[in-house]
Parts: structure tokens; sequence; C-alpha cells
């Protein structure tokens, strides 16, 4: 039924956006500005969105005369909100991506709404960033913006003006890059050079003086002084069959404090959102010292403190990207979800990933993508549980060794 729906409604917004939307692709033929006015989509979290920082950078080097705009989600505006290279950020509440209940018409009534908004802005180009996001390249079509540019995946589709077949083993960053490329050269500027990869395009994400004093203030308190070596722990994420065992993260912190893994025994803090506040507290409970735990801050406060750490480790989430952003090394454990797409994007002797190698009973393959399992269904899918401590110790040591060790 739900389908249904949005099958119709759909097909009336493409009848009843049809005569504006080409008015606008006629009138954009007959004029060229100086300084196009580009905008940019992504409804997504915290670790999406640093890794669509590159994009921003890459746009305003090849058009430095355009205006560039970006529309997120509220939750994630702070990772933008302070990119060199923007000129506006606009927030939308996009349906579908808080986990608030909502009424059937809700998202068409936000479409409708947020569409009007736009058409004022008088946009020459618009870039739909998330390749799954028929409700973003809807929003373009009824917003009456001439050249509009996504991946051809359906229902998205008929609403752009250039659809790009999508490359389904691709990295995220490579993907909005390709997508960024396209967008200049429909405006005639010269493409985005290849190869994309992190040297040439890098994370950006850079925490202020303030955040900076904060977080020495934080660790001087706490009796960590500015030359003990810091190890992050963040082990939480948005789904909890992507978790590792709590008391492997206890062992593994105990090992960094004794063992001979870095030069000198590490200060563990233990960071995560206040919801994850009981996760943390059961790894600190088996830890054989207390760390510090942190789950008070702002997105700039602990891009700070990861900044400030010699090693981060934690699970396929967020929080691990931005500190690829501080080019802090990275160890990442991951399961369900593609390390190739959704893997860290920086240099690999600084950022490794362990996957889970062990196929679920009831999943297809491995990587399975499917996060919504319920909770008496995760027992059957142990996923990166089964993933050992003597792995994640070995990796820390490579890592130790290419970098720590390497200076």
């Amino acid at each position: 039924m739900k389908n249904l729906l949005r099958t119709l409604i759909l097909a009336l917004v493409r009848m009843l956006g049809a005569p504006g939307t080409d008015a606008a692709a006629r009138h954009s033929s007959k004029e060229t500005t100086q300084s196009p006015r580009i905008l940019l989509i992504r409804p997504d979290h915290l670790g999406d969105l640093v890794m669509t920082t590159p994009v921003l950078q890459a746009l305003r080097e090849q058009a430095p005369d355009a205006h560039i705009t970006m529309m997120v989600g509220p939750w994630s505006s702070a990772v933008v909100e302070r990119h060199p290279a923007l000129n506006q950020l606009i927030t939308c509440p996009f349906p579908g991506f808080q986990r608030a209940t909502q009424k059937p018409l809700e998202p068409y009534i936000v479409l409708l709404k947020t569409a009007r908004q736009l058409r004022h802005e008088r946009y020459d180009l618009a870039i739909n960033l998330r390749p799954d996001f028929w409700w973003g390249a809807a929003l373009l079509y009824l917003a009456r913006i001439p050249h509009r540019i996504g991946y051809a995946i359906e229902p998205g589709t008929s609403f752009l003006t250039q659809a790009l077949p999508f490359p389904s083993a691709e990295h995220s960053t490579i993907s909005n890059l390709r997508l960024a490329s396209a967008g200049l050269q429909t405006l005639g500027y010269t493409a985005l050079a290849e190869p994309y990869t992190p040297e040439h395009y890098p994370l950006h994400f850079q925490p202020t003086t303030e955040e900076q004093q904060w977080i020495a203030e934080r660790l001087l308190n706490a009796g960590i002084e500015q030359t003990d070596p810091i190890v992050v722990i963040h082990p939480g994420t948005g789904g909890d069959v992507k978790l590792w065992r709590t008391e492997a993260w206890s062992d593994i912190a105990n090992a960094l404090m004794t063992k001979k893994i870095l030069p000198k025994p590490a200060q563990i803090i233990l960071t995560g959102s206040p919801k994850e506040q009981p996760i943390l507290e059961e790894i600190a409970q088996g830890m054989t010292a207390t760390p510090l735990l942190m789950t008070d801050m702002t997105v700039g406060q602990l891009a700070a403190l990861l900044a400030r750490a010699q090693l981060v480790l934690g699970v396929d989430n967020g929080p691990l990207h931005l500190a690829t952003a501080q080019d802090t090394p990275t160890l990442r454990l991951f399961g369900p979800t593609d390390a190739h797409i959704f893997g860290p994007w920086g240099l690999p002797e600084r950022h490794i990933v362990i996957a889970s190698t062990q196929k679920c009973p009831t999943c297809p393959a491995i990587p399975c993508g499917r996060l919504d399992f319920r909770p008496e269904e995760l027992p059957s899918h142990p996923c990166v549980r089964v993933i050992t401590e003597e792995q994640v110790e070995q990796a820390i040591m490579r890592i130790v060794e290419n970098t720590i060790l390497a200076r």
C-alpha cells in the first residue's frame, strides 16, 4: 500500500511539475551566468557528511566564481557549516532520516514546501549526492532547477536531467566526486582530475583553537599530560549488529596499557553519545585501570580530541571518519557494511579495516548490507562479534609500525 501511494504521488509530481521545469530549462539555455549557483543535497549523518567534504573543496577549486550551497539535515549541519568552500548552508528535516514516526503524507508535504522555498534561489545546477535518494531527485525537479545530476536509481531517475550509471562497488567518496565532475562539465568547467584518491581529494574538518583548548584543559584536569600517548576507543554505532563485544574492547584497552604494543603505555579514552554511556561503562568495568569517559562533546571538540590521539579504534561509525579527517591513524571493525564503499578514505597503511568473513545463517552473502536486525535476531548474526582480540592486536601493531614507529 505504501509503495502504491508513492508511485501514484510521484506520477502526479512528474505531471504537475513538468511545465515549470521545462520553462526553467528553456530560460537557462538562453542565458549565461558569470557566477553559477550550485546546490548540493546530502541527507545523511556524521560519517557520510565527512566523506562528502572532498567534493566541496574540489568544486571550489574548479569553479572559484560559483556560489555553492549545501542542504543537509539539522543532525549533521555541524560537519559542514564551517567548510571554507561553502557560501551557504540550508537545513532540511529530510523524511526517512529521523527515527520519529511520521504520517503517510508527511514526506510529500515537506517535499512541496521545500521545493517552493528553493525556487526563489534560482539555482543553475543541483547534485543529488546520495545515490538512492529519490525524494531528493523529486525535490530538485519541483524546485525547477534546470540541471539536475544524480545516479540512475529508480524511482528518482526520471527527475534528473543527467543520471549517471551507478557503480555499485565503488567508494562513496569516489561516487560523489564523479557527480561533482559531471556537474562541473555541465556548467562548462573542466572535469575533476583523476585518479580520485585521498591524496588528491582529502577529507576536511578543522577544529577551532577554542575547541583544541577545551580538549587540552579537559585532559589536563583528568591528569593526562600533553606528552602522554592517547588511544581513543569509540565502540558505538547506529546498528547493534555492527557492535563488537564489550569484553573484547576491555581486553584490547588493557593490552594497550600493559603490553609493549606502543612505545609507551597509553591513556585510554572511551567516547560515545550520551545514549552509549552504558556501553562505555561496561567496557570500563572490565579494564584494570579507570579510563576517561567522554560523552558530552560537540563535533568540533570530538575532532580536537581525535586529532590529539595517537590511535583511534572503533567499528563502522562516523567518528572514525572524523578521525581520518584529522590524519590520526585508525583501526575499524566491519561486518554487514562493505568497507570498499564505506571504509576509510585515507592511506591504507594508516587506516586498517578488519572485516568479518563469517557468513551469517540467513544472509545471502558477506557483507550483507543489512542493519535492521531485531534484538532477537542478533544471536544468529554474530558478524563483527566473531573478530578475535588477536586479530585486533596484530592490526594495531601493524599501524604502530607504519606510523608511530616510522616517524
